[in-house]
């Protein structure tokens, strides 16, 4: 790729990211896009902070950045109080690359830069490239010019230790905070048990786990045993399913006319007489498999049991409790939103089968993916193409076109894919038995960065060169080594374009949020305008894992390639504000791992720095400067030492809940008078949903004579 083709996809990308913020703002301001720009205020019942309801004469139709403005001055004490400990994880995320590559820059731009540019001693002939010009490539084999490279190399990599050490002791004293400000919920007092025996005198589940934790925990309270919910949860969504249609047939009485030709093409045939039988017909279903008696042939060895005290709950979730270790195995127990109930029945040993399959499917996938970044390559190596197949020659007929080709339409397609990635991983990551929501997603976003680290980064370097290697080789074999020295180099203009397109336009159309626009402006214009808010859980799994990645590209090549600094720094400002933007308005949190994110993060970093030391040692290798080679093995060395420590000074503290905080968490609840309704909450929010019962709708009322109450589905 050369100059043309970087400021092609330079341009393009700044020109979607304006229009798409320009469109955002004023879209935004549109009462009619209030289920799409500000569903959790709509669901929190907030409706005063949008500003769709200005009268048109007062901005709604000029596009203002404000929200930038007003995304930097949120503090984090009101992230925190507002979202919670995992979002102030990702705004953190962001903070350390803002902090990290602003100094990157300085040190790349006035001291990294200038050097590799006013190289003299390679022969104008390889200096065709002018990007290369910038890249540790332009320094001749054997210059001493190279241990002002090592310099740098050691001044970041301290530099980024001091921040993760910094970052890793605030996050861990802000998790021990956190624990303490939630010390009422009920997760605190509750532990999850699998493996429970059967009771040979009353052949229960229940009556086991009762005599065990009676008999062995002075402040035992309950238990909340688990049953296989069959087909109790399909019936539910059967019956939410009928009450829709019937509430939609009535609808058709008094819509406007594509909305009455909608319903017809939709509903056309269905009685509503029939869906009200239908649907008492399944209430009564439901009725009766929440018979006491046909719960109790469904339990399974599965219970939550609370205790009277944190300390014996924090002391039971972590000890072996039976000489068998398979038997009453004890975790922490999840939030009781947070629980996937119907993982809670899968037995250990299908666990293990289904771990495999995620893996057999994993592998796959990655084999799968290496056609559209082999493909990448490809194009980005567009004059190594026109050699091996001269009709592609026919691009430079138009002007322009070739500098788009090879500068904006290689990270265009790798980037539609990574964004379908994600969803895939989490795909896979339900199926492994996770019995939390936010485990399945931390699961996701460990496969998902992983996934990008090897299919994006290793593959893209590696393809790139191979393409190199196979035009060039043939003709200069002496000339292998320096080649590929200059392999990692050389892929730098790519990286460049791939984070201006993640950055400008993704992070754009995240905020537009284009898809669900669009389905709102059909639904408005065919069906009738819904109130009803577009509201989605925060997907950690998506942005974490791949803006590590972004930070991962910045720190392998902040030493190779300066240039692509800056562009890191725009980023990680850009991204800032739109995710705090879709914090305020767009995504709920729907859980809450007291920062456990953080871990996972520091682990990516950790690696990212390790592979920047790496790609240094060999490159000075190949440079012919075994001296800065054999130091860079030290700075390795210690890399790897500060990892080490923090595994023994911080993760333990993201992994358990320490005994200190249980009990001082119970001497303040004892301060406070912890009244008997609290702790029997504890006990009580862990009851399925489908256990919980509510009023029966009026228009489907039923005999009184039904043994339970009916209640709603999730």
């Amino acid at each position: 790729m050369d100059a043309e083709g970087l400021l092609a996809s330079a341009a393009i990308n700044l020109g979607l990211a304006l229009v798409a913020l320009s469109l955002f703002s004023l879209l935004k301001k549109q009462p009619g896009n209030a289920p799409v720009y500000l569903p959790r205020r709509m669901a929190a019942g907030d409706r005063g902070g949008s500003a769709g309801g200005l009268p048109l004469g007062h901005g709604r139709l000029t596009p203002s950045f404000r929200w930038i403005r007003a995304a930097f001055r949120l503090s984090e004490d009101d992230v925190l109080r507002r979202h919670g400990l995992d979002a102030l994880v990702v705004v953190r995320l962001f903070k350390f690359g803002i902090k990290c590559f602003t100094v990157c820059s300085i040190v790349g731009l006035f001291i990294l830069a200038p050097i590799n540019y006013s190289s003299e001693d390679l022969p104008h002939s390889t200096r065709s490239n002018s990007m290369e010009l910038f890249t540790v490539s332009n320094v001749a084999r054997g210059s001493n010019r190279l241990w002002v490279h090592f310099s740098c190399l050691c001044f970041i990599s301290f530099y980024v230790v001091y921040l993760l050490h910094k970052e890793y002791k605030e996050m861990s004293s802000r998790r021990i905070a956190h624990l303490k400000s939630h010390r009422k919920r009920p997760d605190q007092f509750t532990i999850l048990v699998r493996g429970i025996p059967l009771c040979p005198d009353h052949g229960s589940y229940g009556c086991c786990a009762d005599h065990f934790f009676s008999k062995h925990y002075r402040t035992y309270q309950s238990y909340q045993i688990v049953h296989d919910i069959g087909n109790i949860e399909a019936l539910h969504k059967l019956a939410t399913s009928l009450e829709k249609k019937i509430k939609r047939k009535k609808e058709t009485r008094r819509c406007n006319f594509l909305k009455w030709i909608w319903f017809k093409l939709t509903l056309e045939g269905i009685d509503i007489h029939k869906l009200e039988e239908k649907l008492k017909d399944v209430h009564q279903s439901i009725r009766l498999l929440q018979c006491e008696n046909m719960l109790k042939g469904k339990e399974l060895p599965v219970a939550f049991v609370s205790f009277k005290s944190q300390l014996d709950a924090a002391q039971a979730a972590e000890m072996q409790q039976h000489v068998n270790p398979l038997s009453l195995v004890t975790t922490y127990a999840p939030e009781p939103t947070d629980a996937i109930w119907k993982n809670l029945a899968i037995p250990f040993c299908r666990i293990a089968v289904y771990k495999l399959g995620v893996l057999v499917t994993a592998f796959l996938l990655i084999v799968f993916f290496t056609i559209p970044v082999t493909a990448v390559q490809g194009i980005v190596q567009f004059e190594k193409i026109e050699k091996w197949f001269p009709p592609a020659r026919a691009v430079h007929l138009i002007p322009g076109l070739n500098s788009v080709v090879t500068g904006y339409l290689p990270s265009l397609i790798l980037n539609g894919f990574i964004y379908l990635i994600p969803f895939a991983m989490l795909g896979m990551a339900s199926f492994e038995g996770c019995i939390a929501k936010c485990q399945k997603e931390i699961k996701a976003c460990n496969m998902v960065f992983y996934f990008l680290l090897g299919n994006v980064f290793f593959l893209s370097v590696l393809s790139g060169s191979l393409l190199h290697q196979i035009g060039e080789s043939f003709t200069h074999p002496k000339d292998i080594p320096s080649r590929l020295a200059r392999a990692v180099s050389a892929q730098s203009d790519f990286f460049i374009t791939y984070i201006l397109t993640d950055g400008m336009s993704g992070f754009s159309l995240e905020v537009l949020q284009f898809g669900l626009l669009t389905w709102q402006f059909f639904k408005a214009h065919s069906i009738g305008h819904s109130d009803q808010p577009y509201l989605y859980g925060f997907p950690y799994y998506r942005v974490v894992p791949i803006v590590s990645l972004a930070v991962l590209i910045g720190m392998v090549y902040a030493v190779v390639a300066p240039l692509l600094l800056p562009i890191l720094v725009i980023y990680f400002f850009l991204g800032y504000a739109v995710y705090i933007n879709q914090m305020e308005d767009v995504y709920e949190i729907t859980y809450d791992t007291c920062g456990q994110y953080w871990s996972n993060i520091h682990h990516y970093i950790f690696l990212s720095v390790i592979l920047m030391q790496i790609t240094m040692l060999g490159l000075f290798g190949l440079k012919s400067k075994p001296g800065a080679s054999f130091a860079t093995i030290p700075l390795l060395v210690l890399t790897i030492l500060f990892n080490e420590y923090c595994k023994v000074r911080f993760l333990p503290t993201f992994l358990h809940r320490p005994v200190q905080v249980a009990k001082e968490n119970d001497d303040l609840n004892e301060a406070e008078g912890m009244r008997e309704a609290d702790l029997d909450h504890a006990i009580s929010a862990y009851k399925p949903p489908w256990m919980r019962p509510t009023l029966t709708p009026t228009n489907f009322s039923l005999d009184s004579s039904s043994v339970q109450p009916l209640i709603r589905s999730v």
